[in-house]
């Protein structure tokens, strides 16, 4: 996303970064405190919360990560703020990313513990693209090598906004899925 973009989807300022992003070693604190914020998000919710997924690098076992739980949350229409964002408002959730031409995606952030909520509706293809993603690196020791390699070579370099370094990762995180699918789809071969 170039600047213009990032702007138009951010609620509120941007958060300039100007800087190198930090990686932790993998936390073994991160699945309960994903199992903490879901059970919180869900009683708050109630049946709004049609699922919750811990993605990103905080769900893989050994990945290297920035220290923040990502969460897919589906809902009926993530396009209906009203029926969720004041229920997670209430628990200390703000919204700050609101981009209606990419799947009606909405992403709440708290900071304490740092979590952030990727909102999309039900069905949607990201959330089986995130999960496709985040599965492949569990089962295989070569594409979580391979992504944690990529990230640790771009953390290294300064960014202006934490977007364009995830942006920056698209191509190996494209070909990490494609090799899911194409194992997916052939079901019988070993994964490296």
């Amino acid at each position: 996303m170039n600047e213009e973009e990032i702007r138009a989807a951010t609620v509120g300022e941007p958060r300039v970064l100007d800087g190198t992003i930090d990686l932790v070693d993998y936390d073994r604190a991160w699945p309960d405190l994903f199992t903490r914020e879901s059970e919180r998000i869900r009683s708050t919710l109630g049946n709004v919360a049609r699922a919750l997924e811990h993605v990103g690098s905080t769900s893989v076992p050994g990945l290297a990560a920035k220290p923040i739980i990502d969460i897919a949350l589906a809902v009926s229409v993530s396009a209906n703020e009203a029926a969720y964002v004041p229920a997670l408002g209430a628990i200390g959730y703000v919204l700050r990313i609101r981009e209606p031409d990419w799947y009606e995606h909405r992403m709440l952030a708290r900071s304490e513990p740092s979590v952030q909520i990727h909102v999309f509706s039900e069905g949607c293809p990201e959330i089986e693209r995130m999960l496709l993603f985040r599965n492949r690196l569990c089962e295989s020791t070569a594409d979580r090598d391979l992504y944690e390699r990529t990230k640790r070579q771009l953390a290294r370099r300064t960014w202006r906004y934490v977007q364009n370094y995830a942006d920056a990762k698209t191509a190996v995180v494209n070909d990490i899925i494609a090799r899911a699918r194409e194992r997916r789809s052939n079901p019988g071969e070993a994964s490296p």
